[in-house]
Parts: structure tokens; sequence; C-alpha cells
């Protein structure tokens, strides 16, 4: 794999160039997923690996900083990573193809079906504080969306490149598209949302056991419960992954965590159109992983 990572990423509160300043370190796990894939979920599986304890001794969003963020500057960011001790896990909603890669690290790369993702996706809008984003980035405020079903038809048309709207389907399965051609690598992982929710448990063991890290028997049964989505929102204050405090209400960041939701609003002809447009986007092998069930861990490349 190499250090190179020639692609640049940029959204309104994002920007891989970012990553230019980073310095792995051995061990580091880098989280990589579309925004409401996974993200949070799988950063609080770790941070349950690695600390083994579910009293965390920091909110989510300082054990494990989201480095493309714009909204934080980057020194701080740098800093905090470069002052941890711990084995760091740093998120990333950038594609594998726009950071850098360091043989040492360990990538995870989680898949979500693109409707739920979107879905959700659409939801957190509206607990955005626009006014603060808009002072944070200094970009003009997007417009308020239509109604869902309109607007989840839009997004499921429209055709841009992947670097041009980061929050579109054609990035969503780009992103997607480069992890699963990495898999022959022994350093990354793809893990399915669906796999997290139906279970959690041997997920978490599989993580751990891809990760290198030995849980004791007994503390297992603690470490799955905290990872729950239950119990991650009854701590949404201190899990929420909220780095510049532009959500209303921390508890709405975990609004279902199911799935189904993204094909629940569209016909089954809206649905057909959704699957004609993403076989011209992705490998078979991957759409049918991605839009399963049943889901199996991602199998490794010939």
């Amino acid at each position: 794999m190499t250090s190179q990572f020639p692609v640049r990423y940029e959204s309104t509160t994002e920007d891989s160039a970012r990553w230019a300043g980073f310095t792995c370190r051995a061990g580091d796990i880098v989280i990589s997923t579309r925004p409401k894939s996974g993200t949070a979920w799988m950063q609080m599986i770790c941070a349950l690996l690695v600390f083994q304890r579910t009293d965390l001794p920091l909110p989510l969003r300082e054990l494990s900083p989201w480095l493309d963020c714009t909204m934080v500057p980057i020194d701080d960011v740098l800093e905090k990573l470069s002052a941890q001790r711990h084995r760091r896990f740093v998120k990333t909603h950038t594609p594998l193809d726009g950071i850098p890669l360091d043989p040492r690290a360990h990538y995870i790369v989680v898949a979500r079906h693109p409707l739920d993702m979107a879905v959700s996706m659409y939801h957190q809008m509206s607990n955005m504080d626009r006014a603060r984003m808009r002072a944070l980035t200094g970009r003009p405020e997007r417009a308020a969306p239509p109604p869902l079903h309109e607007w989840l038809l839009q997004w499921i048309d429209t055709d841009v490149s992947p670097r041009a709207d980061m929050d579109s389907l054609p990035c969503a399965m780009w992103h997607l598209t480069d992890a699963w051609n990495r898999r022959g690598a022994s350093n990354v992982t793809l893990v399915h949302y669906d796999e997290l929710s139906t279970h959690l448990g041997s997920e978490m063991r599989r993580v751990a056991n891809l990760l290198g890290i030995t849980v004791p028997e007994r503390t297992w049964p603690e470490l799955i419960e905290a990872a729950t989505f239950a119990s991650m929102r009854d701590a949404a204050h201190r899990l929420a992954p909220d780095p510049a405090d532009i959500f209303k209400d921390a508890t709405a960041f975990f609004r279902r965590g199911g799935s189904g939701a993204g094909r629940d609003v569209l016909s089954s002809d809206e649905l057909a159109r959704y699957h004609a447009r993403v076989a011209h986007m992705a490998p078979a092998d991957l759409l049918d992983w991605l839009h399963g069930p049943p889901h199996t861990p991602a199998p490794q490349s010939p």
C-alpha cells in the first residue's frame, strides 16, 4: 500500500488535505466511513476494545478526533493526537484513496445500505445549527432540503463525481468500491452496519481479533452491552460526534439505528431505479454483500 494520497476530497465541513500533517504510529486505527454509516458505532467499539472499560476517560469525540473536520483548527487536532498515549483510533469520512495509507496502521471501513444512510443523513440535517456551521466554515448556508421522498429521489439521480459532492450517492459507492478493491490487504477490514445490528458481539470479537486485541472473557458482556444502540443513545452527551457543537440535540443523533428506512420511502419502481443506478457504480459482488441479507464478513480478494 502506498503512502501517497493524490486525491483530495473537500466539502462544506471536510478537507482531506488536513491529513498531510498527520504522523502515523504503529498500531493506529483509522475508521473510514461515509456519514451516518456507523462511524460513531465503530469508534465506540474501538474505544471499548482499546480501554477495556465502559467508563471512558473522555468524550468519544476527544478520544477519536475527526481529522478532516474544518470546523476545528487542524493544529488543535494534531496536538491532541500527538498527546495521546493509548492506541489511537482516528475518524475520517474520506475514502481510502484520499488519505495516507501506512502498513503499520489498520483501516476499518463500515458499509451501510446507501438508502438507509441517506435517510439518516437527511434527518441529521434538521438537527444541525446552520448559522453556527456558516460561522465556523465561512461558507454560505445551504437551503433547507425538500420533503424526504423528493430529496431521496434527487439524491439517487444526481450525477456528480465523488470529489465534487462527498454527500452524494456516487461518493458513497466509490468509498465502498475503493475499500472493496483493497480488501486483500491484511490491514483493511470491511464491516457491515447490519452485522453490527444483528450480531454485535461476534462482530466486536472479529474486530478485536483483526486488531490483535485480547479481551478477557469475563469482560466481554459489559463491553458488548455498552456498544448497543440503546446504551449509546443513553450516553449521547458523551458519545455524539460533535466536535464543534453544531447539533441542536445530541440524543437526536442516535435517531433510529435500524435498517430499511430508505427502502420504506420508495415505491418498487423507484427502488428499481436506485438499483439500476448503482449497478454502474460498483462491482456486482460488492452490491450483493452491501444489499444482502444475509451478511457475512467481506470476503478477501483472491
